[in-house]
């Protein structure tokens, strides 16, 4: 499973979703969809403006947890 700490890395940096989806051109509720861990795919060019607009790694963003360990949690 892939979660995303788009939410974590946007603290972080002390970014708002609003300030964020206009960097990054996307609507707010693609946006919030992305980061309530709801989205099933992500366009590698939004992945990109992310990263740009947060100066981060795709792997700040992603994370692959084994199913098992998010059935713990």
């Amino acid at each position: 499973m892939i979660i995303v700490n788009l939410d974590v890395v946007m603290a972080q940096r002390k970014m708002g979703l609003t300030e964020l989806a206009k960097e990054v051109d996307i609507t707010m509720a693609n946006l919030s969809i992305l980061k309530n861990n709801k989205a099933k795919a992500i366009r590698f060019s939004t992945l990109e403006s992310i990263c740009k607009a947060l100066n981060c790694q795709p792997g700040d963003i992603l994370v692959y947890v084994e199913d098992d360990e998010k059935e713990k949690e």
